[in-house]
């Protein structure tokens, strides 16, 4: 069934290769593209190859930008002695969707001697008295976590990371054990 139709079978593959997209999906989706939708095809490469073009890591955080700085690091408004460390870019869009940090970010996806230099550079800069870790619960990073705060230790900074445990709304028979016993740790007065 492939010969004949190896452009279609490359475009399936290539959608599998994205994050969450399963074989039936890429099918779908490639099917959609090529049969249904030229026009939207069309635009997504178009639209992929602009970004691809024009985005890179802010010179000063590592958050995604079209410009050397991003607008987060431009913005007057924010709380430069609030600090907040992930581990992805995106991390931070869904932290700013949820209007609930105010400060600046600074992406740090691994234990590399530049990126720890150029945080303590950052820390210095932005004379910045709190730093939230908002990273994946794990024991791994909680070493990271460790590690970050021993490098910061002769700055006054006081150190949190978000909450964790049970999410909301979901039945104990479906936490998952380090999920649960963070959440008994944790445990608040009601």
């Amino acid at each position: 069934m492939k010969k004949g139709l190896e452009k279609f079978y490359d475009l399936v593959e290539a959608f599998e290769g994205l994050p969450t997209v399963g074989k039936k999906s890429a099918l779908r989706l490639a099917y959609h593209i090529i049969m249904n939708d030229n026009f939207s095809g069309i635009k997504l490469a178009h639209c992929i190859e602009n970004a691809i073009g024009s985005i890179k890591r802010c010179r000063h955080c590592g958050c995604m930008t079209e410009h050397e700085i991003c607008e987060i690091c431009l913005d007057d408004t924010r709380d430069k002695h609030r600090l907040c460390i992930v581990q992805s870019a995106k991390d931070i869009f869904i932290i700013e969707e949820s209007k609930q940090f105010q400060g600046l970010y600074f992406v740090l996806n691994e234990l590399d001697e530049f990126l720890i230099q150029k945080l303590i550079d950052f820390v210095k800069n932005n004379q910045t008295e709190e730093i939230l870790f908002a990273i994946t619960p794990s024991l791994s990073n909680d070493a990271f976590i460790i590690f970050i705060e021993d490098k910061l230790q002769n700055f006054n900074i006081s150190f949190s990371k978000i909450a964790q445990g049970v999410p909301t709304g979901v039945s104990l028979e479906n936490v998952d054990m380090l999920s649960l016993a963070k959440a008994i740790q944790s445990k608040v007065g009601v």
